[in-house]
């Protein structure tokens, strides 16, 4: 969905540009240099607004997350949040990604969240979700020997869809349910704007970890 343009977007952006990495692909094997402190990488692709990676990254102070978001107008909100809450262990990158590993070299992340991604309900847009099998494959590329992908979606057929192309493409299942909320690994979870209006209107969240 086309989002509408943010009032002074441009000069909104600017104030916040800190947060904001530029030409992402210069830092690849050297994300550390981005950030004030060392420690382990994780990447949310499609982080929307913020709230996920704000929460984690407060939960997680001493790692660095990076949010990945094409739309300019939702990316100005996360970046907006970020700046409010002083989030120091943070970073954006405002893009639409064509191959991650552009961006990653091998071993470098820690791990991926994938939450709440374009469903693409039509079969001949398949390849267009990121837990397309060869999308899968490519993170597990740039992911450590113990890295991980967490996905969450409430796409009952995107999520058949993500458990079939990780079977396919022989990653193992290392976690999963169709009642994120409902099972144990609600405790640790963080939640998503969508996550929450999902939850308050009773539908139940898939969850799966690669």
């Amino acid at each position: 969905m086309r989002q509408r343009k943010a009032k002074n977007m441009e000069e909104r952006m600017a104030a916040l540009s800190h947060y904001l990495i530029e030409k992402p692909e210069t830092y690849k094997g050297n994300w550390t240099s981005a950030f004030d402190q060392e420690g382990p990488l994780y990447l949310e692709l499609g982080c929307g607004k913020g709230q996920f990676l704000i929460g984690r990254a407060q939960s997680s102070k001493d790692a660095n997350l990076i949010g990945i978001e094409g739309q300019d107008s939702v990316l100005l909100r996360a970046l907006e949040k970020v700046d409010a809450a002083q989030i120091v262990n943070l970073r954006f990158v405002h893009m639409f990604v064509r191959d991650i590993r552009d961006l990653f070299e091998e071993g470098e992340l820690a791990g991926i969240y994938l939450n709440f991604s374009d469903p693409w309900p039509k079969a001949r847009h398949a390849k267009r979700r990121l837990t397309y099998g060869e999308y899968l494959t490519r993170y597990k590329q740039i992911l450590a020997k113990d890295g991980f992908i967490a996905v969450k979606t409430d796409n009952d057929g995107l999520f058949d869809f993500t458990i079939e192309e990780a079977q396919r493409m022989g990653l193992e299942v290392k976690e999963m349910t169709r009642d994120l909320h409902g099972s144990k690994y609600e405790a640790r979870d963080v939640t998503t704007e969508y996550e929450d209006k999902f939850r308050a209107a009773g539908k139940k969240i898939n969850y799966v970890l690669l």
